[in-house]
């Protein structure tokens, strides 16, 4: 799964091209950095890769959403839709712009369930942000729908996603803007590292200038530049764009290998009566980091991983996860903050020390997602599979 399995010559070739010059900082010093600009190359190579207009790197992933957020226009009072099984990073930049999330049900897609958004919308509604998990993606056709009908913002956060698409287009380019992570785990990586694309020039005009300090970058140096917002130090340096840059140019090679791989698991674990797997709203789209399959009890998912992580398997059952399924979230439901919330903000998050979410729970419970990496042999991809198989059956 991730694109540190397959680091090596080209990497250090974009990074040592920086460090040849001394300059690692993406804007300024024209001269010094002998026209080496990693940042703006790497830009433009997503833009062709994902077919997209714009594309504005950032410090993170986290970073890039909350850049989309304020670039939107998105803050307080503002109510966002978003799924119960995602990163807590999701969740983290809708508050870092003050405005309120709405956390609702998923599906078998693992993904937002477009019923439940569309249950969810108030008149403080002003987006919906599905989570493309575990490397595929929501069903973008009704949530797209939903948007329209209501007048909303679509904001994809395609984290765990790079490389996927729905129907031929890129995932984070369909909605109104996508965001990305480029750190160490993830399809592509820069170390660290996120970008937001989209197809609206204002959209990424003010993602340009709210990712550094609000630089409108029109004046001749960075001096001469005006401030017509306030913004963050949210910059990617040079050194991990050029990582980025490298890794971009072997993403196809990356999406081959997992597809392989992922289809000899998925074939092996076929046979094995009572297991079921994710639904994908577009097979063809997914990127293959990662097998999500289902068991018929939460109890058979959690004996079952426990079986693959004794046989030297990774396992995500994340039901009991505290990083990505609300179950476990105590800081997200006790609004556990260092600066506290606006009031209302703190009373619109008292609703989480006690709601539940049975029907993502019987979702998430009975799940489980084993990444797909790119540095096994044949021999022991057939291996693995083998002892997939072996650590399934004996939870049943």
């Amino acid at each position: 799964m991730p694109g540190y399995e397959l680091f090596g010559a080209e990497e250090r070739k974009e990074v040592n091209d920086v460090l040849e010059t001394g300059i690692m900082m993406r804007y300024g010093f024209d001269g010094p950095r002998k026209g080496i600009w990693k940042a703006k190359e790497l830009e433009q190579a997503i833009c062709d890769k994902l077919n997209v207009s714009h594309t504005q790197l950032a410090s993170s992933g986290t970073a890039a959403l909350t850049t989309a957020m304020a670039a939107l226009g998105l803050g307080a009072g503002d109510e966002i839709i978003m799924p119960t099984f995602t990163f807590v990073a999701s969740f983290e930049s809708v508050f870092s712009v003050g405005a309120t999330p709405v956390l609702v049900d998923v599906d078998d897609t693992l993904t937002l369930d477009p019923k439940a958004v569309e249950a969810a919308i108030t008149p403080r509604t002003k987006a919906v942000m599905p989570v493309h998990m575990c490397g595929a993606m929501a069903d973008l056709d009704a949530l797209q729908a939903i948007c329209k009908k209501h007048n909303l913002f679509l904001l994809e956060d395609a984290c765990q996603s790079f490389g996927a698409s729905y129907k031929g287009k890129a995932l984070g380019t369909i909605g109104d803007a996508g965001t990305f992570s480029f750190d160490f785990v993830k399809t592509i990586t820069c170390a660290e590292g996120g970008a937001i694309v989209t197809n609206n020039k204002d959209i990424y005009t003010k993602c340009d200038g709210y990712t550094d300090h609000g630089h409108d970058h029109l004046g001749v140096d960075r001096g001469a530049d005006l401030h017509p917002f306030i913004g963050y130090n949210y910059r990617i340096s040079e050194l991990h764009a050029a990582v980025g840059l490298a890794q971009v140019r072997k993403l196809d090679t990356f999406l081959e290998i997992q597809r392989k791989t992922k289809k000899i698991f998925k074939d092996a674990l076929a046979a094995v009566p009572g297991v079921t797997f994710r639904r994908l709203p577009d097979e063809a789209g997914d990127s293959a980091t990662f097998l999500s399959f289902f068991l018929p009890e939460t109890a058979q998912a959690a004996k079952a991983a426990a079986a693959m992580k004794a046989a030297g398997l990774a396992a995500f059952h994340y039901y009991d996860n505290n990083w990505h399924y609300i179950r476990q979230w105590q800081h997200f439901k006790e609004g556990a903050v260092l600066t506290p919330f606006a009031a209302g903000l703190k009373q619109a998050m008292e609703v989480y020390k006690t709601k539940e979410f049975p029907a993502s729970d019987a979702i998430i419970g009975r799940n489980i997602s084993t990444p797909i990496n790119l540095g096994w042999s044949d021999a022991e991809i057939q291996e693995r599979a083998a002892k997939l198989v072996q650590a399934v059956k004996s939870a049943l």
